[in-house]
């Protein structure tokens, strides 16, 4: 999916459990009703969660607050469409609420979130403020679903990652904002490992980091000539 500020880790644990052995509701799908053309992510509405195993015992969640995906949509060619994400991994969160400085006395950080956001066996970023993710192809997989690839920038490094999109929702007219509309839920899974993130595996935490994306989109329409 987008232009990211692309989208959870420890990771993303940034792009859930599509198809790899972890159940989940799938959403429906919708035909595409929505025109072609430039749609802008709603900031009020979307959400981007990870999941990572924790101790063998329970995938722990990870959401973040800042980021921000575009798309260009050919409904009657998909193969024609892209998506760029980007992600502010310093926008983390994850509602600890541990005493972090108290468990971490040699820590420079002061929270759980900073220890991800800031430090080098994890986001890293003050030398990497940045994941994204841009599609390289697109492909229809029956009425209202899609498989995107594309590549997913985190760390310095750039790896393949394959996501399940699923249009939720879609309108030729948004009633309120009068232009096209729609919504769509992604899910993918990689490995953080392949980045340089490999703190904890096959210890601690899982190797395999699922990332869950739903979001609402407006078309983007350029204002008529003076």
């Amino acid at each position: 999916m987008p232009r990211l500020a692309a989208v959870p880790l420890t990771l993303f644990a940034l792009l859930a459990a599509c198809g790899q052995g972890q159940n989940q509701t799938a959403a429906p799908a919708v035909a595409l009703a929505a025109p072609a053309g430039q749609y802008q992510l709603d900031p009020n509405h979307r959400s981007l969660v990870g999941k990572v195993q924790h101790m063998n015992l329970a995938p722990y969640s990870l959401r973040f607050t800042r980021f921000d995906v575009t798309l260009t949509l050919d409904p009657k060619n998909l193969a024609a469409s892209s998506v760029e994400v980007t992600l502010d991994p310093t926008s983390v969160r994850t509602d600890y609420t541990g005493d972090y400085k108290g468990t971490h006395k040699d820590t420079p950080f002061n929270s759980f979130e900073e220890a991800l956001a800031q430090g080098p066996k994890y986001f890293n970023a003050g030398q990497f403020p940045a994941v994204t993710f841009k599609s390289t192809r697109v492909e229809s997989q029956g009425t209202g679903r899609m498989k995107v690839t594309g590549d997913l920038s985190m760390l310095g490094k750039t790896q393949p990652l394959t996501l399940d999109v699923t249009v939720t929702g879609s309108m030729a007219e948004h009633p309120f904002t009068k232009v096209g509309a729609l919504g769509f839920s992604a899910v993918g899974t990689f490995k953080r490992s392949l980045f340089g993130m490999d703190v904890g595996v096959g210890k601690f935490l899982g190797d395999d980091v699922t990332v869950q994306f739903d979001g609402e989109f407006k078309q983007q329409v350029a204002p008529p000539p003076a």
